[in-house]
């Protein structure tokens, strides 16, 4: 079964008309994209947009196959029209499926938001899921023996529809993840493609045609990773955005609740509220049992408090005690965590604090702390398959 993607874009295309944002200014070239329309085996169409003949034509397909065109998500302003020869278009009910001649089976999924998911299977037995723009799945019961081939879906905007399917085994390893539906919520290109590949999925430009069930291209999802960066830099935001597609996601706070402390209190309840409902929370600082537990994704947040723990827990602000033996005993510390990093077969996401570019600390203990985060940064880099850092909010890769 082929897939050819008419258009990836949102409702209102990439760039959208009249829209002065950054993204839209530089959607250009492969980076512009025509609202969301898919081709199947040139038989079923799946949403019609403006321009669809000649996005078609371009592809180099024709339209005269068509027997079917179903939308999936209600469509403001005027009504599109439709080119000579298609089919008018409709809508399956949901959990209604509906059988063409061609060989294709096609049954409805219902959705959380207005729309129509449709399931997709092939006259072969390949299966595609197609989802609306803002739309996740409702109800699905957990069948691991029903793995879609390929996932068509608003990975950007709804990154839980993708998590939801992961914890009911509907997508899996070799599940093609393809983002559609994509607007300005997120710049085009580099950025776009690093997003995605973090979730497991990737983009393709407007009149790409993808077999499903072929997965070569299906991205390799970083299983480590170290998020660095300043204070207010973005960095706990960029970690959690690396992990919200996947379900059950454990949440390792390291700094505890600080009991008494409303400022810490704010930042803690802040830190909650972005977090999908489905994650837990442990509030710990043990972090070696966990590497070395089988588990769903760790996001550890972060380091630095964790390294400010096991300084207290040496002795290490105090210098007699630092040179009595607390140095070794930090080393010894640091070194089990990285080799737990080194050994885990969980994804792990970590932040942690870089403070070596800014002022030197006035104080010999403030000294020995930047200093020693500095190598407890560099040594669990050395583990990670991917280290990011995040300025102003932005991502730059140093690896990986």
């Amino acid at each position: 079964m082929d897939v050819t993607l008419l258009g990836t874009g949102g409702p209102s295309g990439l760039p959208r008309p009249s829209c002065p944002c950054s993204s839209c200014a530089v959607a250009l070239g492969v980076d512009a994209r025509a609202a969301t329309a898919l081709l199947v085996d040139g038989a079923l169409m799946l949403d019609l947009t403006p321009g669809v003949a000649f996005a078609a034509a371009r592809a180099g397909h024709s339209l005269g196959g068509v027997r079917q065109v179903l939308l999936s998500h209600p469509h403001d302003g005027p009504a599109v029209e439709v080119p000579a020869g298609l089919p008018q278009p409709g809508r399956v009910p949901d959990g209604r499926e509906l059988a063409l001649l061609t060989g294709h089976r096609v049954r409805a999924v219902a959705m959380d938001a207005p729309g129509t998911g449709y399931a997709v299977t092939g006259p072969d037995g390949q299966r595609l899921l197609y989802l609306p723009p803002g739309g996740a799945p409702a109800g699905l019961e957990e069948n691991g023996k029903d793995v879609y081939d390929m996932v068509l879906a608003d990975v950007v905007g709804r990154p839980d529809a993708l998590a939801r399917l992961r914890a009911v085994g509907a997508v899996g390893p070799t599940t093609d993840v393809v983002a559609v539906h994509l607007d300005h919520d997120v710049p085009p290109g580099g950025e776009l493609r690093r997003r995605l590949a973090a979730a497991g999925a990737r983009a393709v430009p407007d009149g790409t045609t993808l077999a499903v069930g072929a997965y070569e291209d299906v991205p390799d999802v970083p299983r480590r990773t170290l998020v660095l960066g300043g204070a207010r830099s973005g960095k706990s935001v960029e970690a959690e955005r690396r992990l919200e597609a996947f379900p059950d996601v454990l949440y390792v706070a390291t700094g505890g609740t600080r009991n008494g402390d409303g400022e810490w209190a704010a930042r803690v309840s802040a830190h909650r509220d972005r977090r999908p409902g489905s994650w837990r929370t442990a509030e710990t600082c043990d972090l070696v049992p966990l590497l070395a537990d089988e588990g769903p994704p760790l996001l550890i947040d972060c380091l630095s408090l964790w390294l400010t723990d096991a300084m207290d827990a040496v002795g290490a602000w105090d210098d007699a005690e630092w040179a009595g033996g607390g140095e070794r005993a930090l080393r010894k510390r640091v070194r089990e965590l990285t080799d737990a990093v080194r050994a885990t077969r969980r994804t792990v996401v970590a932040v942690s604090n870089e403070v070596g570019s800014g002022i030197v600390p006035a104080t010999a203990s403030g000294r020995r702390y930047r200093d020693e985060l500095g190598r407890l940064n560099a040594a669990f880099a050395g583990e990670c398959e991917q280290v990011l850092l995040v300025v102003a909010g932005q991502a730059l890769v140093l690896r990986g």
